[in-house]
């Protein structure tokens, strides 16, 4: 049965105990793919490349200062917001169902954040704008992730975790390239993004099922506000290895990506505009391994019923290619590292949704758990720019010593590949 619904629908269906998922189909795939493509070019377009652009335009002599002030307090808000708008999805009954109302309310304060991050004239502006600009994204973000453990069966969901890897990827480069034509118009660069997410996130919320629990979840408590952020790794241990390997392989990433534009400019000695034309082919070699890697791990984590060797396996070839890269020499150098990198990310990504929903402690309430498997996704957002400008300042009064930031990196993600073999839930 295909997962339909309207926003101008009555009261949503009520369901009671658990019953075994349905096989959603290609629509419902097709429109949780757009949704998070809106919603990733939205926000981590920024990260990748937007955000550098505007610290060059606040601070021309040192934007790294910039960015290691701005990106920390926007993934604290992130860290924050996620696992409560999560848990309060949760607990929303509305006749438009409850993860509904979270997604568009999201999209639309994203938005209008995004106008302000464009328009902010200084550093203090910029650093309030882009903390609302992380937690109105993580209160979209949240509730569809939940939407699509809500809608998926487990023998679709290497499928579903393969597209919304490569909608997120597909959005990286989208937004790459959009730096690319308007790295002079930062409103553009920031604004249009936005509107696109608003859109798609209007197409999910009109495919996806959003039915109600027959049990109303608990009032909100202080006890329980707080256990939002928390879910206990002694009584769940799958679940929190899974959440370890999750911090671990996003910190090895983001200590590069918040700094590669900066990273050609320094290290091959570039210009801002040939080094955003150099990443961004660059981000088009990685997706393009990413893609195929992503299009063909999915589909066979479900035929072959195996999760963690997708995952273990993908998390040390990244930590491969991190150290390719902290011995390029040269742009096309830099490009092998990307693609290592990009078919090393592309199979991680497809199959570490799936094998998180695998391990989710309870399905019922999954905005909460996957709230707070999306902390380990935050944590290492706010981390890594300030552990990465550590790094680069080690040694290197410029703060250019890149060969350590990405060692370190390339350790952390082989780390982050040996936490995922003890876990027993999944094969």
């Amino acid at each position: 049965m295909e997962p339909t619904g309207s926003l101008s629908a009555g009261a949503p269906p009520v369901i009671g105990a658990p019953a075994p998922l349905a096989p959603v189909r290609r629509s419902y795939m097709l429109a949780l793919g757009l949704a998070q493509f809106g919603i990733t070019l939205a926000i981590f377009s920024p990260a990748v490349v937007s955000m550098q652009v505007k610290a060059q335009a606040l601070s021309p002599e040192n934007p790294a200062a910039i960015i290691g002030a701005v990106m920390p307090l926007g993934a604290i808000g992130a860290l924050l917001a996620n696992p409560l708008a999560g848990a309060l999805s949760d607990r929303t009954r509305t006749r438009w169902g409850r993860r509904r109302p979270w997604l568009l309310a999201g999209a639309i304060g994203l938005t209008l954040s995004l106008v302000w991050v464009a328009l902010a004239p200084g550093l203090g502006q910029l650093m309030i704008a882009w903390l609302l600009a992380q937690i109105t994204a993580n209160a979209t973000v949240a509730p569809l992730i939940a939407s699509f453990a809500d809608n998926v069966p487990h023998l679709q969901r290497g499928r579903g975790s393969s597209v919304i890897a490569l909608a997120q990827n597909l959005s990286v480069l989208a937004g790459t390239y959009l730096a690319t034509y308007f790295v002079g118009n930062l409103p553009v660069l920031f604004v249009v993004p936005g509107f696109l997410a608003i859109a798609l996130v209007i197409v999910y919320a009109l495919v996806a099922r959003d039915e109600l629990p027959a049990e109303r979840a608990p009032r909100m408590s202080v006890g329980r506000f707080l256990g939002t952020f928390w879910t206990n790794p002694l009584r769940h241990p799958d679940f929190g290895l899974a959440w370890w390997s999750r911090l671990l392989i996003t910190l090895a990433m983001f200590m590069f990506t918040t700094y590669r534009l900066l990273y050609m400019q320094d290290r091959m000695d570039l210009g801002l505009a040939e080094a955003t034309a150099t990443v961004a082919f660059g981000v088009l070699l990685y997706t393009i391994a990413l893609l195929a890697a992503a299009a063909v791990s999915g589909w066979l984590s479900d035929r072959l019923r195996r999760r963690k060797i997708f995952v273990a396996g993908s998390t040390l070839l990244f930590g491969i290619g991190t150290l390719v890269l902290a011995h390029a020499g040269t742009i096309e150098q830099f490009y092998v590292a990307e693609l290592i990198m990009g078919l090393a990310y592309g199979v991680y990504s497809a199959v570490d949704t799936a094998l998180v929903v695998d391990v989710l402690p309870d399905p019922e309430r999954a905005g909460k758990d996957l709230g707070v498997v999306n902390i380990a996704n935050m944590i290492p957002q706010s981390l890594a720019p300030a552990l990465g400008l550590w790094l680069l300042q080690a040694g290197s009064p410029g703060a250019q010593n890149y060969t350590l930031m990405l060692w370190v990196a390339a350790i952390v993600a082989v780390i982050g590949a040996l936490v995922v073999l003890p876990i027993r839930r999944v094969r």
